[in-house]
């Protein structure tokens, strides 16, 4: 009996061993086929002031996803069945934008999703649920957990453009603060602000290919729209956070008064600061109650085989 519960105890922590070390090998070839985002993304935007106003035009006219969308299953759907009006949802530009996705095609395919998965879940639910009574569970409780799958399908896709916006943002303000101390070095070495924001954006590119984005299509924006308040009213828009907006009025009254831009700039970046220092506290902590679940189902087990299997194994040669 008790050579069992040692075998057992051997085999466990041999399983423990082979899932660490599967786990360290993906950590460390995981990286080396991960698509390099920085050159697909940013390849097509050109930094060069005099000719920004064309190149950004001809790109615009030349991505489907910045023009009148893909004319594929998903927009033919939305179109003949009107889902832009029967499954409207408020502000869905702006959400779309905030996750880095602009353009008729990504509207197109959200309503169609917000179509298609209710149904299939719905019918799932119907079917194996209801009808199949897989879990044995008793009427109302099938009826329950159908609408419960009908209505996480509907809720889906504005729950995945959420997350989307939320994860483009964190990879935005990490690095938000030192690209205004860039941008403060350009206006105050006498750049006007389009070219600042074209050379930060260049500069910001390796740290956050989100970053560089907004500030090449800000660049764009400043170059070709009638109104640089507009502009800097859409960079706020496209990043719902209050250190972007802040900026962004900053920026919009120093181009109606005539302020002094290095100064709002270096205070802005002050405040950036505190926000990104806050939001790293706050992370910190949250830690210890977010590591209780996975040291209580990783860690503690594997400890308790390391000290106990010695200790076991001397006991059964003691009683043997």
């Amino acid at each position: 009996m008790t050579e069992g519960a040692i075998q057992m105890l051997m085999n466990a922590g041999y399983l423990a061993l082979a899932f660490l070390l599967a786990a360290t090998v993906y950590v460390i070839v995981a990286p080396m086929f991960e698509a390099d985002q920085l050159k697909k993304r940013m390849a097509s935007v050109s930094s060069a002031r005099d000719t920004l106003r064309d190149d950004r035009m001809k790109q615009l006219n030349a991505e489907k996803t910045l023009r009148a969308g893909d004319k594929g299953l998903a927009s033919r759907w939305v179109d003949r069945f009107s889902l832009e009006k029967l499954l409207e949802a408020s502000d869905l530009k702006d959400k779309m934008a905030q996750a880095g996705m602009r353009g008729q095609g990504p509207i197109y395919k959200f309503y169609f999703f917000r179509m298609i998965l209710p149904i299939a879940l719905g019918t799932f639910g119907l079917l194996f649920l209801v009808i199949m009574n897989t879990p044995g569970w008793e009427m109302l409780q099938r009826l329950g957990a159908t609408l419960a799958l009908t209505l996480f399908g509907y809720y889906l896709p504005g729950i995945y453009v959420k997350n989307t916006a939320n994860k483009r943002l964190a990879s935005i303000m990490a690095v938000f603060p030192d690209a205004l101390d860039l941008l403060l070095i350009c206006i105050e070495s006498g750049m006007s602000v389009e070219l600042a924001f074209a050379r930060v954006g260049d500069e910001m590119a390796e740290n956050s290919v989100e970053l560089a984005e907004e500030l090449h299509l800000t660049t764009a924006e400043l170059s070709y729209l009638s109104s640089r308040r507009a502009a800097f009213e859409n960079l706020a828009r496209r990043n719902n956070h209050v250190g972007i907006r802040s900026v962004a009025t900053s920026l919009i009254q120093a181009e109606r008064y005539g302020t002094p831009l290095g100064d709002s700039l270096r205070t802005m970046a002050n405040e950036n600061r505190q926000l990104r220092m806050m939001a790293a506290e706050k992370k910190a902590a949250s830690l210890p109650a977010k590591l209780t679940v996975p040291m209580i189902v990783f860690f503690l087990p594997v400890l308790f085989i390391v000290i106990l299997t010695p200790a076991a194994m001397r006991l059964a040669s003691a009683l043997s």
